[in-house]
């Protein structure tokens, strides 16, 4: 049974809170560097080891986008009250590059508070994404973000699939299969991945086929997706004889 949006909303705002108080006060690594002429100037990096100052957009995106910094760490801590306000604002995109950045910063090492804080935002997120239709991201981009933060993909599409009664994760489940599609019927990861996008892969085909065909007949799309569904639980020589 899908959860109350209203608890949801509840759930996401205190993780915002838990997110700001956790990591106030952060700043980048003293001796974080990066190239003026590719990143940007002496006078941005400062602000970046100066705690609590808001960075303009363009400044917090190109510093999420680069993923040569010596200290990922310290720097995503910095960072993060205003990435995670920015994802639930739609001011920041989930893109991959953000996914991997909260990889290199291998946060799930961090402190206990720290590490609790970046979870319950993850986890509360993805189901603001799955079932508000407020939400700013769609789920299959959010879906990156979270796996790629995570290393883990299973336990995000196990949420999907426990909420997937409530009408907007079924559509966004449609939007997704549709989406994914081309990829997943050549046996390829639908992202690039710094994981096993092998494994990942299957898995992910595999929960397509458990879940996709009833949001399809609940929420339709076109003939071709029906068909799509279809040929995906092919084997791989198969699918390219219908």
């Amino acid at each position: 049974m899908a959860p109350d949006p209203a608890d949801v909303t509840r759930r996401l705002d205190a993780a915002l809170v838990g997110i700001a108080t956790s990591f106030r006060g952060m700043s980048a690594h003293p001796q974080e560097s990066n190239c003026e002429c590719h990143w940007g100037s002496a006078e941005e990096l400062a602000l970046l080891k100066t705690p609590d100052v808001a960075l303009d957009d363009d400044l917090l995106r190109r510093t999420y986008w680069t993923n040569d910094w010596h200290h990922p760490g310290p720097l995503l801590r910095r960072i993060l009250p205003q990435v995670t306000h920015g994802l639930v604002t739609g001011q920041v995109e989930p893109v991959d590059q953000l996914g991997c950045h909260f990889g290199h910063s291998r946060w799930q090492e961090w402190p206990t508070a720290q590490r609790d804080a970046v979870q319950e935002f993850l986890d509360a997120w993805w189901l603001h994404v799955l079932i508000d239709p407020t939400a700013k991201a769609p789920a299959h981009e959010a879906l990156v973000l979270v796996s790629e933060a995570s290393a883990t993909l299973t336990p995000w599409l196990t949420t999907w699939a426990s909420v997937l009664t409530d009408p907007i994760a079924g559509h966004q489940l449609v939007v997704a299969t549709s989406e994914w599609m081309y990829d997943l019927l050549g046996d390829a990861h639908p992202w690039s991945s710094w994981h096993d996008e092998d494994d990942w892969s299957v898995a992910l085909s595999r929960w397509v086929l458990r879940h996709a065909p009833a949001a399809l007949r609940q929420f339709g799309g076109p003939s071709r997706l029906h068909d799509d569904v279809r040929r995906l639980a092919l084997p791989f020589a198969d699918r390219w004889d219908r």
